[in-house]
């Protein structure tokens, strides 16, 4: 803790750093606010496909194709919610993009940008070397709230079958562990 009057670097950007993920929070709270509705109370599984309702979804990559959601069953894979000012999410950055090289045509890997404009986005994308897979530019917050992601770097891991398996927060050294577990379970 930083004494009060004690106004080192350090202190200084702990406090800021906490106000700037109370404000991100405050504007996630705010989106999935304004994007409720009644919506339904049935299995979470569209009865056609047996798909998880989560992935029932579509999305624009930074590419500018359409991307869908259910096309996210069938193998593993990882989801990245990511911010480009996000100094946590730049420094897992090179981790993530190994692991997606190191298991590829294993684990599906899908970044998930989000309240950011596109260009902007995309400039993250080529600086920190994570091109190597598909990333969504979500700049409404509607996957992030889709699968109730309120802070980022967040992962969210899916088996194959299309079901969240772990969501939140991990260490590099954990991404691993779970990201070759995942694909172990094929």
């Amino acid at each position: 803790m930083v004494p009060a009057g004690d106004d080192d670097q350090r202190g200084g950007s702990v406090l800021q750093w906490v106000r700037w993920r109370l404000a991100v929070l405050l504007a996630v709270v705010i989106l999935a606010g304004i994007g409720c509705g009644t919506g339904d109370s049935g299995s979470g599984a569209p009865a056609s496909t047996g798909t998880p309702k989560k992935l029932d979804f579509t999305a624009t990559t930074l590419d500018g194709k359409k991307f869908d959601g259910t096309t996210l069953a069938g193998k593993p894979a990882v989801l990245w919610f990511w911010a480009l000012w996000c100094p946590t999410c730049g420094a897992q950055a090179p981790h993530v993009a190994d692991l997606a090289e190191e298991y590829q045509g294993e684990v599906t890997f899908v970044g998930v940008a989000g309240l950011d404009d596109k260009p902007q986005m995309r400039k993250f994308v080529a600086r920190t070397g994570v091109d190597g897979f598909t990333h969504l530019a979500d700049d409404s917050g509607t996957v992030w709230k889709r699968f109730g992601i309120t802070a980022q770097s967040t992962y969210v891991l899916l088996d194959a079958k299309g079901a969240v398996v772990q969501s939140g927060y991990l260490e590099d050294d954990e991404l691993s562990k779970r990201v070759a577990k995942l694909a172990r379970s094929r």
